[in-house]
């Protein structure tokens, strides 16, 4: 396994880069926008190709990277259900994994820095984002942040983890770069409190500044997720009654861009064809399956996925291999479904 750690001198902010193997797939946590460079040049020498860009929580001390990786590679941004930024393709929940060749990240929702905290666990080591800290915990006094819920993320989840597992936080400011969960619950001061109402009163002394990047961090952090504006610019844009109104026609292939763990929670527009987002290279160009389909019988491809940003990227990229016809729905299934759309399974 690949495994970099990199680090944000200018925020104090870790990131993580993983990869089953040198020249397989690879995904990125907490990257930071301006260090997009640095680990694009990093992944070139170790020839990965970045397929997921992961974020623990909506950052309020930096501009996240993931509207600039997926622009420049493509991938998947993931976030947790409870996220409002409008730049995620996937969204995941406690239970879930997310998922690379030779890499599994296990999913735990642990609100209480902000309300849309995830941390993530692979095997020995946890990634806690701002809610576990080395010696230290996340504040709690900002973005729908609440003491309560961030004990019971840390007592009641994250210190029910093995004491061998490997801590890795988002931040450290002391120099710190690894902890486990054992020492986490000796020595962490905020770790010693007898009970939920001691550890409250705790977090509510704390009496601190705002990160320096607040005002500017968390609105950009929320909402960069424009690229389906410029195609629908374009005109390879179906709104959601758009679609409703082709449902069924033999001259319009609907092709589902999702995860098969998607598909089975959330459901299928009826008569889809399934090709997941990582595939879609191999079948739009010239010979493959999507590309045949189109040329042979003139169908018009419309792409959907969950929330719309994958098959934005992906009818950007049938475009670029002559599939002229090609567009996507707008908003994916989550617009789909408010609109009153049919689904299955």
């Amino acid at each position: 396994m690949i495994f970099r750690q990199l680090f944000d001198s200018v925020s104090s902010t870790y990131s993580y880069l993983l990869a089953g193997n040198r020249g397989g797939e690879a995904l990125i946590i907490d990257p930071v926008l301006d260090k997009v460079d640095r680990y694009l040049q990093l992944m070139r020498e170790l020839d990965l190709r970045l397929v997921k860009a992961v974020d623990t929580h909506t950052h309020a001390d930096h501009i996240t990277g993931l509207g600039a990786l997926r622009d420049r590679t493509h991938c998947i941004t993931v976030m947790g259900e409870r996220s409002n930024a409008d730049v995620v393709s996937m969204r995941v929940r406690e239970g879930e994994r997310i998922r690379i060749p030779g890499v599994e990240l296990d999913v735990l929702y642990t609100p209480g820095h902000t309300d849309d905290s995830y941390s993530f666990v692979m095997a020995d080591r946890v990634f806690t984002g701002d809610t576990l800290l080395i010696r230290g915990t996340g504040r709690t006094d900002f973005q729908n942040g609440d003491a309560r819920a961030q004990y019971e993320s840390l007592f009641g989840k994250l210190l029910k983890l093995p004491d061998s597992t490997l801590v890795y936080p988002a931040h450290d400011y002391k120099g710190d770069t690894v902890s486990t969960i054992g020492e986490e619950r000796a020595f962490n001061p905020r770790l010693q409190v007898k009970s939920i109402d001691e550890y409250v009163a705790l977090m509510d002394s704390l009496h601190l500044p705002n990160p320096k990047m607040m005002d500017v961090a968390v609105p950009a952090n929320i909402h960069i997720g424009l690229h389906q504006e410029d195609i629908a610019r374009r005109g390879w844009s179906l709104t959601p009654q758009e679609a409703l109104d082709v449902l069924g026609q033999p001259s319009t292939a609907l092709v589902d861009l999702r995860e098969a763990r998607e598909r089975d929670v959330h459901g299928v527009i009826p008569g889809s064809l399934h090709m997941p987002y990582d595939e879609l290279d191999e079948h739009i160009r010239d010979g493959g399956l999507l590309h045949e389909l189109a040329v042979a019988t003139g169908k018009r491809i419309v792409f959907y996925c969950a929330f719309g940003e994958r098959s934005a990227m992906a009818v950007e990229a049938a475009q670029e291999a002559g599939l002229t016809s090609a567009r996507h729905i707008q908003g994916g299934l989550d617009a789909w479904k408010k609109a009153g759309g049919p689904l299955v399974g």
